[in-house]
């Protein structure tokens, strides 16, 4: 494709408000190497609140030179949108930061000629059905069902999970125990929804974080899981370690067991975020593959862990250039604290300030020490706005405030992070 050589050079960033405030350095990154961080956000975004954010010198996201907002991922929506920039700017790289986008992002990068997952890798990252089908090998036994047929819903085996194919976050997956509960939770769904009903997976549960450099994987990282589905029939992520402190066998088998989706999906270049079941016996199984930057504090985490942001490296990946991304020499946990039912009206923390994201619009900057440094809480945080409501966590949007704590090496993550979850104080008016 011929790039004249008068346009400004772009990369093009697809996300929404919250990934953005959470992976802000991709912005700074772009910008500090003289590229302009154009981006694309889908519905759920308040436009106007990025705004203020970009009008403020002092965001980070204020380096951002121009925002579209689109109704939804159709791909032709998305090439209309973007017709001007493709005149206007070279566009150099395209980066997904958030689920919505993975499909038409890859796409475009494909038709640009420029570094990315590949059409097929996108697609398949992106719908649940798919994985089950082209990914079958790796992942539970499960059955689809569209929603004419969502009547005839049924499992082989109990106890089972039922999940809406196209969600996020974790939203409308639940453990059902008899047909009883498996009707009940078919309810629960929109009438236009895809349901999945798969065999429930016992064992712990890890994500594998890659990079992938024109096929070629170049650093892989597993981080341990922590749900409530202990003492709920929800799966909501209440925890992270990153890396797993786990037997090398086990680490070994979860990172070859990635290296092999990577490969059949013919994944070209990016990041990779696959969750998986550990089985008594060794064997990971896959639950889902998503070709984007994890959520949480799992890039934060790995920051801490290696000593050096991730968010570089992805830039690099989207401009073509392999990355070196090192090693860890620590541990980084993220633990989200119990709350009561009730209205947050604050949250505490001795010796520590306290990041309310949604109300700052940005995730807190964290710097890495030295390996041999002694343990610490890094940042703390709370993902919900003062005022907001309470409850039982059914998915992930009901989390309130958390720790990130790096860690010695040797040091038990489960451990020692309580001690530091332990200090924050929840105000909570019943």
């Amino acid at each position: 494709m011929n790039r004249p050589s008068d346009r400004t050079p772009a990369v093009v960033v697809m996300s929404d408000l919250a990934a953005l405030g959470r992976q802000h350095r991709l912005i700074t990154d772009i910008a500090e190497r003289g590229l302009v961080p154009l981006v694309i956000v889908g519905p759920v975004t308040d436009l106007a609140r990025l705004q203020t954010h970009i009008d403020d010198p002092d965001h980070p996201l204020s380096r951002i030179a121009a925002v579209r907002q689109l109704p939804g991922p159709a791909i032709d929506g998305l090439l209309a949108s973007v017709r001007d920039w493709l005149d206007d700017y070279d566009v150099r790289g395209v980066i997904c930061s958030g689920e919505v986008f993975v499909d038409p992002a890859a796409f475009l990068c494909e038709a640009l000629g420029l570094p990315g997952t590949g059409t097929w890798a996108g697609r398949v990252c992106r719908d649940k059905v798919m994985q089950r089908v082209v990914l079958r090998e790796y992942g539970p036994a499960s059955r689809a069902f569209a929603p004419q047929n969502r009547e005839s819903a049924a499992a082989e085996v109990y106890p089972s999970v039922v999940k809406p194919a196209g969600r996020m976050f974790s939203s409308g997956v639940v453990r059902v125990d008899d047909d009883e509960e498996l009707r009940a939770a078919l309810t629960q769904y929109e009438p236009d929804e895809t349901i999945l009903v798969e065999e429930l997976v016992v064992g712990p549960e890890f994500s594998v974080e890659a990079l992938v450099h024109n096929g070629e994987l170049l650093w892989s990282g597993v981080t341990a899981k922590l749900t409530n589905e202990g003492d709920s029939r929800f799966f909501t992520e209440i925890g992270h370690t990153s890396p797993a402190k786990l037997p090398a066998a086990h680490t070994e088998a979860l990172v070859e067991a990635n290296a092999a989706i990577l490969k059949a999906l013919r994944f070209g270049s990016g990041i990779t975020h696959a969750e998986f079941r550990l089985q008594q016996d060794g064997r990971p199984v896959l639950m889902e593959i998503a070709a984007r930057l994890p959520g949480d504090a799992i890039t934060m985490l790995w920051h801490l862990a290696t000593g050096k942001p991730i968010e570089p490296a992805i830039v690099d990946l989207a401009l073509g250039v392999r990355p070196d991304y090192p090693v860890p020499t620590r541990r980084a946990v993220q633990r989200f604290v119990e709350h009561s039912p009730g209205r947050l009206t604050d949250v505490r923390y001795e010796g520590q300030p306290v990041s309310w994201i949604v109300d700052d619009g940005f995730w807190p900057s964290v710097e890495a020490v030295d390996a041999t440094a002694p343990a610490r809480c890094a940042s703390v945080m709370v993902s919900l706005p003062r005022g907001a409501s309470l409850g039982q966590l059914h998915d992930s949007s009901g989390r309130s405030a958390y720790v990130v704590v790096d860690l010695p090496w040797e040091a038990d993550p489960d451990s020692e992070v309580l001690a530091y979850a332990d200090k924050v104080e929840l105000a909570i008016e019943v």
